[in-house]
């Protein structure tokens, strides 16, 4: 007799519990490998390695008779993983680095949580200051070699003057504000202290540091400087140095104008009073991939995107060239007018280059595993 569908799914289940005991033993590898990394100064990161890696299992399921692109989707999350674990265990962190004491000013918020596991993953110890601990910031900033403040945008500033006069000399103060130029400033202003603006490009819900950015701006103290920027990158970070002007101007595109975009979009779709439920019965991959990005937008709190948005000293500028182009745009659809849509079409392929091609071959990964994920719904 033919095995049943039970019978089928639990040699099913026999198999991918082998699979991950293979990848457990995998990982037992990956430790001895971050071991002889750590003792030789060998980086994490050989991306060389992976490319091959990655040509190899893709030739190896083509042979096997199995889909190269899911096997190359697996080797990925493999070597994420790979890379996530050697981090944790310090590949990067030199054998004599010191550890710091860290206070973290707002270390309950969710951002002050993520900088806490940061530090305390690379061995240093970390001071926990929030509303709620008896440990007070005036206190911890006198007996830290490093203090970070993490709190809302809006006190930001006020804390840093509080925070300021009690940090050593000898020390070092940071912040991790999504704006610059007005942080870095009140730090400049607060202290004597060795200063070094962050801005860490990624939300504290994230799976893994791994090939995150965070970007440093330069303030006070080259030593402290080259510090921050050693202790990111051994965590697997990706910095980008800026200047805080130019920060802020950046962040008048990557935040001001890409949220303000989203708002518009969510607030739009409210707007015209259809179901959203309705909509995705009729949803292609894209659209979905941009519903499911402004509702998760609009499930967050406003006191995390207002002030970004009202404090950029850019916000007029970048606002007003969005709603320029939108008039221009809704001025060709009702025209009718194909051979401006054509030359504005092409206009704008221009400007992103050589990025349409990466941009093609990246999202449908995106899609395929966003299709995959919202099966069933």
């Amino acid at each position: 007799m033919d095995p049943d569908l039970t019978e089928l799914r639990a040699s099913i289940d026999v198999l991918d519990e082998e699979l991950l005991h293979l990848i457990q033993k995998r990982m037992a590898v990956v430790e001895r490998i971050a071991e002889f990394k750590r003792a030789h100064s060998v980086p994490v990161r050989d991306l060389e390695r992976e490319k091959r890696v990655l040509s190899d299992r893709r030739a190896l399921a083509t042979r096997l008779g199995l889909d190269p692109a899911t096997i190359e989707s697996i080797a990925r999350l493999l070597l994420l993983s790979s890379r996530d674990r050697q981090t944790k265990l310090r590949v990067e962190v030199p054998q004599d680095a010191e550890p710091k004491t860290i206070a973290v000013v707002g270390a309950h918020g969710g951002m002050g949580a993520c900088v806490t596991r940061l530090f305390s993953d690379l061995g240093h110890k970390v001071l926990a200051v929030d509303r709620d601990t008896k440990l007070a910031a005036a206190a911890a900033a006198a007996q830290s070699d490093v203090v970070v403040i993490s709190v809302p945008i809006d006190v930001t500033e006020e804390v840093i003057a509080s925070v300021g006069p009690h940090i050593r000399e000898e020390a070092l103060l940071m912040d991790v504000t999504s704006l610059k130029q007005a942080p870095m400033g009140a730090m400049l202003a607060a202290t004597k202290a060795s200063v070094v603006g962050t801005h860490p490009m990624f939300g504290p819900s994230v799976h893994t540091l791994q090939g995150q950015r965070i970007v440093l701006c330069a303030g006070r103290g080259e030593d402290w400087h080259r510090w921050a920027s050693e202790t990111f990158r051994a965590r697997g970070l990706v910095v980008t140095e800026a200047s805080a002007r130019e920060h802020d101007r950046m962040m008048a595109v990557v935040q001001v104008l890409n949220h303000y975009q989203t708002q518009v979009l969510g607030w739009t779709m409210s707007k015209l009073g259809v179901s959203v439920e309705e909509t995705l019965a009729f949803r292609s991959p894209a659209y979905l991939l941009e519903t499911y990005v402004t509702a998760r937008h609009f499930a967050q709190s406003p006191d995390l995107y207002g002030p970004i948005e009202m404090r950029n000293p850019s916000t007029a500028e970048v606002t007003e060239a969005f709603g320029e182009a939108a008039r221009e745009l809704r001025e060709i659809l009702l025209a009718g007018d194909r051979r401006a849509f054509d030359a504005m079409f092409n206009d704008v392929r221009g400007y992103f280059g050589e990025l349409t091609a990466e941009a093609v071959e990246q999202s449908q990964y995106l899609i395929d595993r966003l299709i995959e994920l919202s099966a069933g719904r």
